[in-house]
């Protein structure tokens, strides 16, 4: 028998249609006042949002899963769909259900991404939102960095080491790139990231180009200094074009695009990024850098700090502008006091004229906009007349734009709803009709009154009354006792059993007013509301300048504020090639000391000709990669134009800065870590530059001790010895054979940072001072580490046998091979029992070629009393 082919509704026609035009997104479908979810959509969606999953048409042909909300609830449930991967189409009711006989129509008017979203639970407040998208042409890849929510977009291409230095830096939310390149992707930049694939096409030919020309409705690229870009112009076209298939095509805040600049900023891989811990830790209990150095008073700021962090500058004369305006910020407290408190009022205007552009703004937001504006008027005026030339420059481009703050101080009510669909938000005298209805709509009592009073007068009726029924609308009432004076224009609609109802041609007229009168308000109120959103646009450029030099201006004073607190010093940048950090001090450890602790401070001077390579022994947990990671991290604050954490510091500037700090498996992807820490390292030497600081830790551990202490010897001599870059690097090792680099090399130098053993115990002081170290300390880390007794002694003991087995020439395998053997023979013993330890100390001080029978016989007999005893 063949089987029944499913009979589909009319309505489930639509949705399949609807369906097919969006595969992989999860639709959400309206159904009068509820969004619908249906079939595997059904199930992903209940099991995200934890809402009922039911069955549609149960038992039937045609029975499928369902599942919905409230449209109401679509702030609160669409976040949870995105945050959980889930591409998510809207599909809205395009015509008045009351206004059509048939099905409603229906179309996806929004399209919502991880990397395409605007709303406020979605996105964080203090991180951009980028979309990346890739395009891949032989060994080159462009990228463009696009945030529908700040309008932001930036364009690079480089090789993919550069791609994926940025990729990390900017940590886009999604990364789209053509189908052909997905092995691209990730063999270059792995599987860190929520990607799409698009189909080839837009790719193809002149579209991108055309699609950025059209959209910034230009002739050519070269006034936004990308039109030598060819694979980011691609890479940026296509990121338009994704935007439009996603039904976003309100775009006039994306009114700018830009290119990385490469050779303004700092080299940071993104090993350096993770190793010095900027913006994360692999340790999700850790406090990273822009952790401490975040006490920004709006989200732009907070965002552009973390822009600053991973892209410090390179130029000498823009750092010492930053650091300028941080040291006139810092003496004087009272102005820097009274612009914090008004950046505080502005909010996050980057994305509130980024939703105006979008035409997605609402009243309240709307009036923060005004608040907005009316801070940054005060903003001006403090900046005006300062002792600061870059303050200055940002005081006379700052534009308060004072015919916004005039209309919409006009034209809006000064608490306004939410929602418009709520009325009440055109404010009173902006519309003659508007005002006239809102009359008729709220002040119907009173004239209902009249009505009732005049006609009472006119026809001696005393007790005439005005009612309303859902029979006939509004009437007149009149008792039998006075019908007789009733006019003959009125027309009777009811009779009862003491009185009669009238109606008359003013009361319809009132009534068809009245019942309508809120209909038109909203119409009138929406009409109002779109055409002051849209005058808004020709604002968009000046407002989203505001917000950038809002953005700069709070990071400054930020780090006044900051300096203040932490007891930063401005750093001193020059030109030269030296580093000189005179009581250095990391600025996330000192912050978690325990209360009344000091942060021990160092000194570190590397320069090009007497002390470019320092190799720091010592044993663990005293403090080196400490060292070498707040070194790092005060170049970096230096070149941001953020005071540092020293008693004083010079900085000869640094273009790259690279790292390799503790290991970092990746066993995942089936690299060992030898493999990675190699891989690292090789990324380091094939860049470096003659302004490089490169910081080593630990190099060669993952592999056996010679070939350990051989990579890490031949990786110093080829810092020392490259011909054209003598880098700054500081070397931190715990093979203390490296100390002799220093009598072959004249600019190699030894460091140890100290410890003190007392009654064999360790204390670590954690400074630096000049020479080698020779010992490890190693096993009393163990002990501190909580190790059984039992092992740290054993350990003790290898460590002892090895030392004199050396120290005698012999081979450390023969070595090793000789402390099995004693293990094996006195594994009997339990090592920490010390009746057993004196019996093995006796056993081992015989002298059996010397024993008589009876000495052995007494000797049985004493060690036989010790273990009764």
């Amino acid at each position: 028998m063949a089987k029944t082919a499913k009979k589909e509704t009319p309505l489930m026609q639509q949705y399949n249609s609807i369906k097919v035009k969006y595969p992989g997104a999860l639709l959400l479908f309206r159904v009068g006042d509820f969004y619908e979810t249906f079939g595997s959509d059904a199930v992903k969606a209940a099991e995200i949002l934890g809402i009922v999953l039911t069955k549609r048409g149960n038992g039937s042909a045609s029975e499928t899963a369902l599942a919905g909300f409230p449209h109401h609830s679509l702030e609160t449930y669409l976040p949870k769909l995105v945050r959980a991967g889930q591409r998510v189409a809207i599909c809205d009711q395009l015509e008045d259900p009351k206004s059509v006989k048939t099905i409603v129509k229906r179309g996806v008017t929004e399209l919502v991404t991880p990397g395409v979203s605007y709303n406020d639970n979605i996105v964080q407040q203090k991180s951009n939102n980028y979309l990346a998208s890739l395009f891949f042409e032989k060994s080159n890849v462009g990228v463009a960095f696009l945030d529908i929510s700040t309008g932001e977009f930036l364009v690079a291409q480089g090789n993919p080491d550069y791609i994926d230095k940025l990729l990390q830096g900017f940590k886009p939310s999604e990364v789209i790139f053509p189908k052909r390149s997905s092995n691209d992707v990730k063999t270059n930049f792995g599987d860190r990231f929520y990607t799409f694939s698009l189909d080839d096409w837009p790719y193809t030919g002149d579209y991108a180009e055309e699609t950025l020309l059209k959209h910034f409705e230009v002739n050519s690229l070269k006034g936004f200094g990308i039109d030598r870009m060819p694979f980011g112009i691609t890479a940026a076209g296509v990121a338009l074009h994704y935007l439009n298939e996603t039904e976003h095509r309100n775009l006039q805040h994306i009114s700018h695009i830009a290119r990385i600049e490469e050779e303004r900023y700092m080299w940071l891989d993104r090993f350096t990024i993770r190793n010095l811990e900027l913006l994360g830790s692999s340790n999700e209990q850790a406090i990273t850098l822009v952790d401490v150095l975040d006490n920004t008073s709006s989200p732009m700021g907070a965002r552009l700090l973390k822009r600053w962090m991973v892209m410090p500058l390179k130029d000498k004369a823009p750092i010492e502008e930053r650091l300028n305006v941080v040291d006139y910020l810092l003496r004087n407290e009272d102005l820097r006091e009274h612009l914090i408190q008004e950046i505080k009022q502005i909010g996050d205007l980057e994305r509130l004229i980024s939703k105006i552009g979008l035409q997605k703004a609402n009243p309240r937001e709307l009036i923060q906009l005004k608040r907005a504006l009316t801070s940054i008027a005060k903003l001006k005026e403090l900046t005006s007349n300062v002792d600061s030339s870059a303050l200055k420059m940002i005081s006379e481009q700052l534009n308060p734009c004072e015919l916004i703050i005039e209309r919409l101080d006009k034209e809006l009510q000064q608490e306004p709803p939410v929602l418009l669909i709520k009325g009440n938000v055109i404010a009173d005298g902006v519309d003659e009709e508007l005002d006239r209805l809102r009359k008729v709509a709220f002040g119907g009592k009173d004239y209902l009154l009249e009505i009732q009073r005049r006609e009472s007068e006119l026809t001696g009726i005393p007790s005439l009354k005005i009612s309303f029924n859902n029979v006939f609308g509004y009437y007149l009432e009149v008792t039998n006792a006075h019908k007789d004076k009733v006019p003959s224009d009125w027309v009777r609609k009811q009779t009862l059993v003491n009185a009669e109802r009238y109606i008359t041609n003013e009361l319809k007229t009132y009534e068809e007013q009245i019942l309508g009168a809120e209909d038109k308000i909203q119409g009138i109120e929406n009409r109002l509301y779109n055409e002051l959103l849209v005058s808004l646009l020709a604002y968009i450029k000046p407002v989203q300048l505001n917000a950038g030099l809002v953005a700069q201006l709070d990071v400054l004073l930020n780090f006044a504020s900051i300096a203040r607190q932490q007891h930063y010093v401005k750093p001193l940048i020059n030109e030269g090639r030296v580093l000189d950090i005179k009581g250095g001090r990391h600025p996330v450890i000192e912050k978690t000391l325990p209360v009344g602790e000091e942060y021990i401070t160092n000194d570190v001077l590397l320069d090009s000709e007497k002390q470019q390579i320092i190799i720091v022994t010592g044993p663990n947990m005293a403090g080196k990669s400490a060292l070498l990671r707040q070194t790092g991290l005060i170049v970096l604050m230096a070149q941001m134009g953020c005071f540092v954490p020293a008693k004083q510091a010079t900085i000869g500037l640094v273009d790259k800065i690279f790292t390799r700090v503790g290991a970092s498996d990746n066993l995942s992807s089936g690299e060992s870590t030898f493999m990675v820490e190699m891989n690292e390292t090789a990324s380091i030497l094939n860049n470096i530059s003659d302004r490089s600081l490169i910081l080593l830790d630990e190099i060669g551990r993952g592999t056996s001790t010679y070939d350990g202490i051989s990579i890490a010897w031949a990786i110093a001599e080829y810092l020392h010895n490259h011909p054209a870059a003598k880098a700054k690097t500081l070397f931190a090792t715990h093979y203390h054979e490296l100390n002799e680099l220093t009598n072959t090399f004249n600019r190699v130098k030894n460091f140890n940072v100290s410890v003190k053993e007392i009654n064999n115990k360790v204390i670590f002081l954690r400074k630096l001072v000049p020479g080698g170290s020779e010992h490890s300390f190693g096993i009393h880390v163990a002990k501190m580490a909580g190790m059984p007794p039992k092992l740290v002694m054993r350990a003790n003991d290898i460590l002892k046998r090895l030392e004199q087995e050396r120290t005698g020439g012999e081979h450390i395998k023969d070595s090793i091979k000789k402390i099995q053997k004693q293990a094996y023979q006195l594994q009997m013993f339990s090592i920490d029992d010390p009746i057993l330890v004196k019996i093995r100390d006796m056993l081992n001080n015989l002298d059996v070629n010397a024993l008589t029978p009876v000495e052995a016989l007494m000797k049985l007999d004493e060690i036989q009393r010790l273990l009764k005893n």
